[in-house]
């Protein structure tokens, strides 16, 4: 095999495994084995350690010698640092945007506002999650700022389990949630990031506790 197939397979493993974890599929507490990854993604176990070891630089599991990856539950203090850096950005996204910038915002967002309602109303807290992410992602955007789009990014998968872990305390009342949305969009559009930052804090704890990250 060359190093080109090699490189595909072990991506083709990640892109698995990393999926099957963000479905709740492999959950915390699980120690998954390279031999049955490899049977199961009928390749050889080169590609799947390689796909293992990446999956750990990322944070999602553990590997122990001769014994396997154990797929992890985040941390208190992970939880709590991605809420504190997603919340620092999206602040930072209004604070720094301009008029220009802002107009036509809520118009933009209208559409997604309407679909996370429906989502939650049906009971499809994964559809939900996913619009809500692009909704808060909307706010960074708004800064013009490729880094900040960038570190944003990377506590995305965080954010999307976050939200699936919450599911019964946002259904509980989901139209409170949606009305919660609606005001962070609110202050968005006015450019008032002070409040926005307020209003974003008391929205996580109300639907997350403490340390939420979306």
């Amino acid at each position: 095999m060359s190093v080109a197939q090699k490189s595909s397979a072990a991506d083709r493993a990640h892109a698995h495994i990393r999926a099957a974890i963000m479905r709740g599929e492999l959950t915390p507490g699980r120690m998954l084995s390279e031999n049955e990854l490899a049977a199961t993604l009928s390749m050889s176990r080169t590609p799947v350690r390689a796909a293992l070891t990446r999956l750990q630089d990322e944070g999602w599991v553990t590997i122990y010698a001769q014994r396997g990856a154990l797929v992890r539950e985040l941390t208190a203090d992970e939880v709590r640092e991605s809420a504190e850096t997603r919340q620092a950005l999206e602040s930072a996204g209004i604070r720094l945007a301009g008029p220009a910038q802002r107009e036509g915002l809520a118009a933009r967002l209208a559409d997604n506002l309407d679909q996370q309602e429906q989502a939650l109303l049906g009971g499809d807290v994964p559809g939900f999650a996913v619009l809500a992410m692009r909704f808060h992602r909307a706010f960074v955007e708004l800064s013009a700022n490729s880094m900040m789009l960038s570190i944003y990014d990377r506590l995305q998968d965080r954010q999307y389990l976050s939200i699936l872990r919450s599911a019964d305390r946002i259904s509980s009342d989901p139209r409170q949630t949606i009305a919660e949305h609606r005001i962070l969009l609110g202050h968005a559009q006015r450019g008032d990031w002070t409040a926005f930052a307020t209003a974003l804090d008391e929205h996580q704890a109300r639907n997350h506790g403490h340390g939420a990250t979306w």
